[in-house]
């Protein structure tokens, strides 16, 4: 059986479960081939040189051997280490690190690589590991706009969708799931104004991407949040995201 190996990849874990009283399965999010699941033999002990490297919402660079003989196996883990950087996020900026790998987990398809989603991703999770909680909201709604763009699910927002109406800089427009951009109806307070989605239009076509959708992603959080949320539970098939409903429980405490 023919076996490739793939050294010094940068990734995160996403998610790891029990594969046997002393091994791990692991969804790692690598830069150069997507989503990964991989088997971390023995990670479990004590003694494992894995146990203390494995965490979510940390930089590593792995090294893991592919079976090429069938697609979505489970490969195998050789080597991690940490990138350093930065600490692990914690509190709401822990929970919102979750939130992303949930959406990765339910949006990425296995082995399809988005290099320019694993950038921003890094550059999110460090804006949620560092003191900059202003601006932490911002940075989650430029990484779901990023996401949903790149996994083709993002409609135009320079242009109505079913009509391809250029938009009127002071009308307001709401993003929905089913039709994408359209004019808000008059009893309606949500959407963005025309000026604002252009204004998102504009930063998501720049060199980069992150930087430039999260300075206008600040100018509206409030108002994109509910838009992004409803998209994003549509193509998830979910009403409510397992981290949202977490926050929302411990809101409640």
């Amino acid at each position: 059986m023919t076996r490739e190996r793939i050294a010094h990849e940068p990734a995160f874990v996403l998610h790891h479960h029990d594969w046997s009283e002393s091994s791990l399965i692991l969804e790692v999010f690598t830069r150069h081939h997507g989503r990964v699941v991989l088997v971390a033999k023995g990670a479990k002990k004590p003694s494992s040189n894995f146990r203390p490297v494995l965490l979510p919402l940390q930089p590593l660079q792995l090294a893991y051997t592919v079976t090429a003989v069938a697609e979505d196996a489970i490969h195998t883990l050789k080597g991690a280490e940490w990138m350093g950087g930065h600490v692990m996020p914690v509190g709401e900026a822990l929970l919102s690190g979750f939130h992303l790998n949930e959406l990765l987990l339910r949006l990425l398809a296995r082995d399809d690589p988005h290099p320019v989603l694993f950038d921003a991703y890094a550059v999110a999770v460090e804006i949620l590991a560092s003191d900059h909680g202003e601006v932490l909201q911002a940075a989650l709604r430029a990484f779901e706009l990023l996401l949903l763009r790149e996994v083709g699910l993002l409609p135009p927002l320079d242009v109505q969708t079913t009509t391809l109406a250029p938009l009127d800089p002071e009308t307001r427009y709401s993003l929905v799931p089913e039709t994408g951009l359209r004019e808000s109806h008059r009893d309606e307070r949500t959407g963005l104004t025309g000026l604002q989605w252009l204004a998102l239009s504009d930063a998501l076509a720049q060199h980069a991407p992150f930087v430039a959708t999260l300075r206008a992603c600040a100018a509206v959080p409030n108002e994109l949040r509910p838009q992004l949320r409803m998209l994003l539970h549509y193509h998830c098939g979910v009403s409510s995201l397992r981290t949202r409903q977490m926050m929302v429980d411990l809101q409640k405490l």
